[in-house]
């Protein structure tokens, strides 16, 4: 390991150590499913192995981006809908540090969609966790691109007319490598889930369906839920691009009927991007990050190409 690298060898560590010292209590409202998601994301790293030192979390803008706040890690608060292009940068720049991404479904599947779906299609080294609670919480209950049709809110008060987003579709699609859904009613799948996801080599999309109790009511709390790897309902091969777009639809469709699939959708081994780009090349094998602190390194500044042509 180099000095700059974060990743060592696995260190024993609690979920105390991903406590911030600075303002450790969060102001989520009593309810919210989005400490389920805390908890689930400290106890994934404890079960990794994994240190603060080690982790980077970018968060979006929402009551999900709040998240950053409550733990202790690295940590980027971006603009809204954003949080996946920085993500994907900072492991680019350095493939050491374990990176995690998290935002809203207002954020990761509407305003920033489009990083959503480049992001899958490229399949970069990282995990995206998109509390899901079907509609904008921290501006006071909005309707959402995953608010059911016929929802009524501040926006849609005579219902929305439109059908919601299918976002574990939608990111198999695109090309995710590793696409799951969990619930904050169901915390030791939540754990289970995020530690594979970190662990997967490849872009993987946790679809996490945190209620909330202030504004949005009609979503109540996500129960009852069935995983579809334990029920003798559910027999299809998550490695198969089709039976797991099935699955998928299924359990999409059913969410609004009052049912909830979770568990595991689609896994699939296959390069990231960065492996990619270094196999062709174009990415050198020691790490941008790694070269700032290398004497032997003959730094170039990228910026200094683009000056030459324009001087």
């Amino acid at each position: 390991m180099s000095a700059f690298t974060a990743i060592s060898e696995d260190s024993e560590s609690d979920k105390e150590a991903f406590t911030p010292g600075v303002e450790p209590q969060p102001t989520w409202c009593p309810g919210c499913g989005d400490f389920a998601v805390l908890n689930a994301l400290k106890g994934a790293m404890v079960e990794l192995g994994r240190s603060p030192e080690e982790v980077l979390l970018v968060t979006g803008i929402g009551c999900s981006g709040k998240l950053s706040s409550y733990f202790e890690s690295y940590g980027y608060h971006s603009i809204h809908g954003r949080s996946l292009p920085i993500a994907r940068a900072a492991k680019l720049a350095n493939p050491g540090l374990e990176v995690v991404a998290a935002g809203g479904d207002g954020d990761g599947y509407g305003i920033g969609g489009n990083h959503f779906m480049h992001t899958a299609r490229e399949n970069h080294d990282m995990t995206y966790i998109v509390f899901n609670n079907e509609i904008f919480g921290l501006t006071k209950g909005q309707t959402s691109p995953t608010s059911p049709k016929g929802h009524k809110s501040k926006t849609q008060p005579a219902g929305s007319a439109k059908d919601p987003v299918r976002p574990l579709s939608l990111s198999l699609a695109s090309g995710a490598s590793y696409v799951a859904r969990t619930a904050a009613t169901n915390p030791r799948q939540a754990q289970e889930i995020l530690a594979e996801a970190i662990a997967h080599d490849g872009f993987a999309h946790v679809d996490f369906l945190t209620q909330c109790p202030t504004w949005n009511k009609d979503a109540k709390e996500y129960v009852p839920y069935t995983d579809v790897q334990q029920s003798d309902e559910f027999d299809f091969d998550v490695s198969d691009r089709r039976e797991a777009s099935a699955a998928m639809y299924d359990a999409e469709s059913r969410l609004y009927e009052g049912e909830v699939l979770t568990g595991r959708f689609f896994v699939q081994d296959r390069p990231s991007y960065g492996e990619e780009k270094r196999h062709t090349g174009e990415m050198p094998e020691q790490p941008i990050a790694e070269q700032y602190f290398d004497e032997d390194v003959e730094w170039r500044r990228a910026a200094d190409g683009l000056l030459e042509k324009h001087t």
